[in-house]
This record gives C-alpha cells, sequence and structure tokens, in this order.
C-alpha cells in the first residue's frame, strides 16, 4: 500500500513520541547558551483553527533553528485566562445583558465561572499542536491566572512605579457602552459598519464680536454666529471650546440680519441652500479669543464648578482643524476625542464628562438624564432629541444626513462611543531613548522592519 501524507507524518510523530526526540532536546547540553523565546499564548475558550497553524508553524521554526546551533530553548506552552473574550462567554452562558447583572450575580462568582471555563478546550489543543508536529512543553505550562503570574505583574507594575514611570490620566478610546469597557484599535477594526448618521451644523452666539473695518456689520446689535458641524450630536451638551485654524480664511456672511462665521473654502457646500452676502473676511488668528455662548444651561452649570472655568467656552487655535469638511470650525468637547483632550491640556479648558461609562447621560443632563446617547436599536434616537432642543431654542443651522463607516463592538454589536477613559499609564516617552537605542542592536527579518514600519512606530 502506498504511503500518504497523512500516515508518513503519522509515522515520524510515533517516531518522536517513542524515541523521546523532543525531550531529549530539552535535557541536551547547551554549548551556546540559553535562547529564550516568548509564546503569546491563545485562549483557551475557543478551539484551534486555521490561524493558529500557520502561527504555530512559524513559531516553531525559529526555536528549532536555534536548537540545533546548540542552543537550549525552553519551550513553554502557555495559556491567557483573562480578559473579554472569557468575560463575553460566561455573559452568554448565564444570560447575563449587562455589567450590573454582573454585579447582582457577585463578582466573585462571576469570576469562578470565568476561570472554571478557562480551559474547557485543553484537550483538543493538546492534540491539535502536537499532531501538526510543533516541538512545545505543554505539561510545564504557563497559565496568566496562576497567583505567581499575577504577583510577577504586579512586581513589575510596583517597579515601574518606584521609577517614577506611572501615571493616572485620560486616554480617548472607543467603549463599548454594554460591556463598559474601552477596546483595542485593533479590537475597534473589526467591527466597523456602513451607517446613516444625522449630521448638524450648530449656531454658537458670539459675546465679544469686534473687528476691524474689514467686517461691514450695519447693525452693531445683531447676532453673530460660529457655525460648526459634528456627526455627533450627543456630544454637544460637553462642548467647552470652539477650534479654528491660525491660518485658515474665514468669511462673515450676513443671512436676514444675522451673520455667521464660516471657513470660505467651506462657504459653498455650507450654504448651498441659503441666500446670503460675504460682508468681510478674517484670519482664523483674529477669532482666538472670542467667547461665545454655551449651548445649555446645565452645561453652563456644571463649568462653575471647574477650577478652570474661565477657560470654558472660548475659541481656540488647533492644528487638527482643515477645510475638507465641515465649517472649518470645531466643536470641541474634551471628555470626547483626542484632539478635543490634548487642546484641553494645553490651555487647561475644563473637562466635563457628560456620559456615563455604561453610554447615559448623568443626572445633571436635566433633558435626557439616565438616556443611552448611542441605543443599540436606534443609534441615531437620541441624536435627534438633541436636534430637536437646538431647534427649538433657535440654534440649529441646517442637518443632513452622512453616510459614513462607524465601529461596532465586535462582541455585542453595540456602537461604541469615543470616551476619555481614566487609567493608569507608563511614561514611555521616558524610555524613548533607550527603546530606539535597543531596536537598533536587534537582528529584524526582514531587515527593514527595524528602520521602518517598527523603528517608525517606536520614534
Amino acid at each position: 500500500m502506498q504511503n500518504t501524507f497523512p500516515k508518513i507524518e503519522e509515522e515520524i510523530l510515533k517516531y518522536w513520541q517513542d524515541n523521546q526526540i523532543f525531550q531529549k532536546t530539552l535535557n541536551q547540553t547547551s554549548t551556546e547558551g540559553d535562547f529564550i523565546f516568548y509564546d503569546g499564548p491563545p485562549f483557551a475558550t475557543g478551539l484551534p483553527h486555521y490561524g493558529h497553524i500557520i502561527a504555530s508553524a512559524i513559531k516553531d521554526v525559529i526555536p528549532r533553528y536555534k536548537t540545533m546551533c546548540g542552543y537550549q530553548v525552553a519551550r513553554r506552552w502557555g495559556w491567557d485566562c483573562h480578559g473579554l473574550p472569557v468575560e463575553n462567554l460566561i455573559e452568554q452562558e448565564l444570560k447575563l445583558k449587562t455589567k450590573k447583572d454582573i454585579e447582582t450575580l457577585g463578582i466573585g462568582e462571576f469570576n469562578q465561572a470565568c476561570q472554571a471555563s478557562v480551559l474547557r478546550y485543553a484537550n483538543e489543543w493538546q492534540k491539535f499542536i502536537p499532531r501538526m508536529g510543533r516541538w512545545v512543553n505543554m505539561e510545564n505550562d504557563y497559565e496568566t491566572m496562576s497567583d505567581k503570574y499575577i504577583e510577577m505583574i504586579w512586581w513589575i507594575f510596583k517597579e515601574l512605579h518606584t521609577q517614577g514611570l506611572i501615571y493616572e490620566g485620560y486616554k480617548s478610546m472607543h467603549l463599548c457602552p454594554r460591556c463598559e469597557t474601552t477596546l483595542s484599535n485593533f479590537e475597534v477594526t473589526l467591527g466597523y459598519q456602513d451607517v446613516e448618521d444625522i449630521s448638524v451644523y450648530v449656531k454658537f452666539s458670539i459675546f465679544n464680536f469686534q473687528f476691524s473695518n474689514k467686517v461691514k456689520i450695519q447693525n452693531p446689535k445683531a447676532e453673530v454666529y460660529f457655525l460648526a458641524w459634528t456627526t455627533t450630536p450627543w456630544t454637544l451638551p460637553g462642548n467647552m471650546a470652539l477650534a479654528v485654524g491660525d491660518s485658515i480664511k474665514y468669511q462673515v456672511l450676513s443671512i436676514k440680519d444675522q451673520y455667521y462665521i464660516v471657513a470660505a473654502a467651506r462657504v459653498k457646500e455650507v450654504m448651498k441652500n441659503q441666500e446670503f452676502e460675504v460682508v468681510g473676511e478674517v484670519n482664523g488668528s483674529e477669532l482666538v479669543g472670542l467667547e461665545y455662548a454655551p449651548l445649555f444651561d446645565f452645561t453652563a452649570e456644571q463649568v462653575k464648578k471647574d477650577s478652570n472655568a474661565k477657560s470654558a467656552f472660548k475659541v481656540y487655535a488647533a492644528d487638527f482643524v482643515s477645510t475638507e469638511e465641515g465649517t472649518g470650525i470645531v466643536h470641541v468637547a474634551p471628555a470626547f476625542g483626542e484632539d478635543d483632550y490634548n487642546l484641553s491640556l494645553k490651555y487647561q479648558i475644563p473637562f466635563v464628562q457628560h456620559v456615563n461609562s455604561d453610554g447615559t447621560f448623568k443626572d445633571y443632563v436635566s433633558n435626557w438624564a439616565g438616556r443611552s446617547v448611542k441605543p443599540k436599536k436606534d443609534p441615531s434616537e437620541t441624536d435627534r432629541e438633541i436636534i430637536k432642543y437646538l431647534e427649538e431654542h433657535s440654534l440649529l443651522f441646517s442637518t443632513e444626513k452622512v453616510r459614513h463607516s462607524y465601529p461596532f463592538c465586535w462582541r455585542c454589536d453595540s456602537p461604541l462611543i469615543n470616551y476619555a477613559s481614566s487609567s493608569w499609564f507608563v511614561r514611555v516617552i521616558d524610555l524613548k531613548e533607550r527603546l530606539l537605542a535597543a531596536n537598533a542592536k536587534i537582528n529584524w527579518v526582514p531587515e527593514h522592519l527595524r528602520d521602518g514600519r517598527f523603528g517608525k512606530w517606536l520614534e
């Protein structure tokens, strides 16, 4: 009978097993010292699949080669036991729908259920990995839920803290309001969907509009507005400032005894359904420092409690402002965007977060307290309520529907929200030069990654 590839493989595997070939490589005397190999471990809450075969094959090649070169290569298998994949699985099995359901059940009981489930597919993995010919020590494995592993993580954290490299702060990230947790950039890319949202052009009434004779306003008591555009009306109760481009040209437009400021390059698009007259043009730098009225009374009351209250509801220059879309004037809500938050740090603009981590408005948002900002069944529902308020208070200029790609949670399909989350961070910038120096000594394969993709990322 002619040999088939599976039969040949099985014979080789049997020979390796009967003669303990892998074990002998672990027992042999090293002539070159140790070669340390770190394996990013899989979750055992799921079955192995095709993607694991590719990664395992690559991970097997280097340790084999280094072993044949005379190095001692201890290849320990590991299990990743933490994180949302495990929690999400148990939530489904226990029919828990929200974080509050977990707290009602009891965090201890929930953790025990997670721990009991972590290695449910370990036997399948222990059959799969050797069958594909990979040599790795699965008997002397490690688990990220073991006390020893967790204690090591806390020791590392303590060492970083001792060296002054740990700080508490905020970072704007995508938050799932159902899971009440932030998602990594990689996770966010898994759930984008094309959706139709309502974008809105909002009128911000200026307090101290004073220009040179470049602007011809006949009535000194006329209302003058900044026009700002946003695709997320639910963030407007968190508006703390407006941003303009220093060198961008802005035109002052007259419409029925009211005046509007818009970037010159955007006038045609913004005013496509309006009859208007251009009464002047100014540089963005001339707008910096102007003050405007807050959109909501409850926001103004909240800002009064902030030590930086004097910095709120003013115009600032920012390099992220462009004229590719919108009005050239950007609505700034520091608690809901990376650029917004960074601008608030630069100018000490108040940080007011009017949304809870479960995606609902806080109690002081009197008009909509407790309402979800992005309801799963109808993500635009709350935006429509905000727009209705703006219209009733003569703060709405116009609306339009926009079709764009929006991120959804890949686990529960809830729409994500951009949210500045409080967390602990490592001050990596202090290590930058050491990281770059270490990277320069690494033998990268392919070589261009060292100074290319990875090197540029470090820089």
